[in-house]
């Protein structure tokens, strides 16, 4: 950032201490499970994350992540490193059940705070689970209804 933009040094650690790291865990198709806002993206956020994620869900057959050392130093630590892949287009189901926060998130020019942040993340994936219909795994008539009944049930929970 330093090459493109003039900025001095305080600027850019002030950029670097506003951003905010969200862990998720989304299972094999594509349903975020589990949602969490941390400042640091170190050995001790995974943990704490996997652990979370592990005491809701159970235990993973197999764990899926990208490179970041953090994950295979808190795996190791609670043996599930053998658990682990790593590799190109393996995490693309969470990369790709992403874009629709993303979009969220620019469009409301970031998050003040890190509590709204965590607020809408975990608002936002029940919403997105409970409408996100693979429309590929079943027929019209069966989306219909399923989206009917999601519908159904949000206007419930909207009145109530």
């Amino acid at each position: 950032m330093y090459v493109r933009f003039p900025l001095s040094l305080r600027n850019v650690e002030d950029l670097l201490h506003e951003r905010h790291y969200l862990w998720r865990a989304v299972d094999h198709e594509g349903e975020v499970l589990e949602s969490f806002v941390t400042k640091t993206r170190d050995k001790k956020a995974a943990l704490k994350f996997l652990k979370k994620a592990m005491r809701k869900h159970g235990q993973p057959e197999i764990i899926v992540t990208d490179r970041l050392r953090s994950y295979g130093a808190a795996l190791k630590e609670i043996d599930a490193e053998g658990r682990q892949e790593i590799g190109c287009w393996l995490n693309n189901r969470v990369e790709n059940s992403h874009l629709p926060f993303r979009r969220r998130e620019r469009a409301m020019l970031r998050f003040r705070r890190m509590r709204s942040l965590q607020k809408f993340a975990a608002v936002h994936a029940s919403v997105y689970n409970l409408f996100n219909q693979e429309r590929s795994f079943s027929s019209r008539d069966i989306f219909k209804a399923s989206r009917t009944a999601a519908l159904a049930e949000r206007r419930g929970l909207c009145a109530g």
